[in-house]
């Protein structure tokens, strides 16, 4: 069993920055992708990033490129997310997923691909 625990939420103004972080523990092994993903009220589940687990390759939702970063440490046990220049739609519950299995690139934002979740960290941005 995996089990994923994020951390580093927050409220801020528009304009500023917050790193999120995702702790794993358990059973990793098998683990070949790490993601984030976000929802807001009333909204879908979103891809913001995803990470590969050997190789460090990244994939970024449209609507985060060149203002989210997604990273690990050497260790491969903590995924970070970088993110800057926050604006108010930037608002919503964010969660940390892995998965143990080959993804399309497509696939990699898409939340069905992904098994296991943690319990979400909220982000506030105010205009």
């Amino acid at each position: 069993q995996m089990y994923l625990v994020e951390s580093g939420g927050g409220s801020v103004q528009a304009g500023g920055s917050l790193r999120l972080s995702c702790t794993t523990s358990g059973y990793t092994a098998r683990t070949t992708y790490m993601a984030w993903f976000r929802q807001a009220p009333g909204k879908e589940r979103e891809g913001v990033a995803s990470i590969t687990k050997y190789a460090g390759d990244t994939v970024y939702g449209d609507s985060v490129k060149g203002r989210f970063t997604i990273s690990q440490d050497n260790a491969k046990t903590t995924v970070y997310l970088q993110m800057n220049s926050l604006k108010p739609e930037d608002t919503a519950m964010y969660y940390c997923a892995a998965a143990a299995r080959g993804l399309s690139l497509t696939g990699r934002l898409s939340p069905n691909a992904y098994d296991v979740w943690g319990q979400g960290t909220q982000v506030t941005v105010s205009s």
